[in-house]
């Protein structure tokens, strides 16, 4: 049963709002139509009203709670059709609610849930369709689906630990911009009156003083220029093409690339883990392992590993071919194939480089951070050193 938010006239013509359970919108017009109302609107909605949801955007640990509880359910001895009821009456944000109601009305149609699930209009990853396809087949969806949560899950722990892990170079350096925003806007400004001398100061005063006078001139245009690039840079970021070929190009640098990489393969890793241990064919599985992927080079790199694979190639062979992994990624790889654990393999490689890549995060912050102090006291120092040389400037001349 869902839960419909409805509108309608009663006998005294007057318009009443509420809501009720019902297993369909006709279920719930005919039990309206009964009590001698009037229908005017009929809507699914959340248990918690459907304008707490749409206050907010729908978020990844949104979702990943949903199929979560779903896949909770289901390892629970819960039937497949009960479960998805259960999740379209829950208090989650409005588009899983309506997504799992459409999901309802598949089943009940005989479609399969992965097709549902499939069509459901949900940001799932493409291994999440898959595995749910797999689970059917093995006849074990609440693993499958705890398994596609365990992934969604450890894939958002990787982006949020990236995030946490730049807030204090961000803030430094912000707080970097504000101190020399601060000194050229209401400090150097101070020393303007030198500029009548411009041709007796030395170079470093005469651009430092410059450039403050300029600074709080101009302050309404330049502040607009840094919002207007600010917002630039915003709007192309949210463009794929553009965050991956920044990605792409950043995969290269010597520090940053290492890190980035790493962190790619363990995704990539885990991935790959979690479809073979729910008996996905392998090419079927590399495809979706190598879609995962984030860094264009690394994935085209994938890509020739799964044509190779597909011509007759062992996985370690080919990974070996395209320098793919590291020396004990291959070992890792070889002896699974040879043993028939392959998941289990991959998964100890999924941790190996996640664990490589959070040592490689923490040596790269240990750098950023005293080169941004560097950086910003430079600059400050820059800034400090030009005042002073034309004060000295000015007394030399009054003497």
């Amino acid at each position: 049963m869902a839960r419909y938010a409805y509108e309608v006239i009663n006998a005294e013509g007057r318009s009443v709002s509420g809501t009720l359970r019902a297993d369909g919108e006709r279920a719930a017009a005919r039990e309206l139509e009964r009590r001698g109302l009037m229908v005017v609107s009929l809507r699914i909605e959340a248990a918690g009203g459907p304008s707490r949801g749409r206050q907010r955007r729908l978020r990844n640990t949104d979702v990943i709670l949903a199929v979560q509880e779903l896949a909770t359910m289901l390892t629970s001895g819960v039937t497949i059709a009960e479960a998805v009821a259960s999740q379209a009456l829950a208090a989650h944000h409005p588009r899983i609610v309506a997504a799992f109601a459409t999901i309802g009305r598949e089943l009940q149609r005989g479609q399969p849930f992965s097709g549902a699930l499939q069509g459901s209009g949900l940001p799932l990853p493409a291994y999440v369709v898959q595995l749910a396809r797999a689970g059917e087949l093995t006849g074990e969806l609440g693993r499958a689906m705890a398994d596609a949560a365990a992934q969604m899950e450890y894939e958002e722990a990787l982006r949020t630990e990236m995030r946490n892990a730049l807030i204090y170079p961000a803030v430094l350096v912000l707080a970097g911009v504000a101190a020399v925003a601060l000194m050229f806007l209401f400090v150097v400004p101070r020393f303007a009156t030198l500029l009548d001398r411009a041709e007796d100061l030395p170079l470093l005063a005469w651009v430092v003083l410059g450039t403050g006078t300029w600074l709080r001139a101009n302050f309404g245009a330049f502040a607009a220029g840094v919002v207007a690039v600010v917002a630039a840079v915003a709007v192309l970021a949210r463009r794929p093409g553009v965050r991956e070929r920044v990605l792409d190009r950043a995969a290269r640098l010597p520090l940053v690339g290492a890190w980035l990489v790493e962190s790619d393969t363990a995704r990539w890793s885990k991935v790959l883990a979690a479809l073979l241990g729910n008996r996905v064919a392998l090419m079927r599985a590399l495809e979706l392992a190598q879609d995962g992927l984030r860094i264009p080079f690394r994935r085209a790199a994938m890509g020739d590993v799964v044509r190779a694979v597909r011509n007759g190639s062992t996985l370690a062979d080919a990974l070996e071919d395209y320098g793919a992994l590291t020396a004990t990624g291959y070992n890792l790889v070889r002896v699974g194939e040879k043993t028939g654990k392959l998941s289990g393999m991959l998964d100890s490689l999924s941790r190996l480089y996640a664990e490589a890549g959070r040592t490689r995060m923490k040596r790269l912050l240990i750098l950023v951070e005293p080169l941004a102090i560097l950086v910003i006291g430079g600059v400050i120092g820059t800034i400090i050193l030009g005042v002073i040389l034309a004060i000295t400037s000015a007394n030399d001349l009054a003497v």
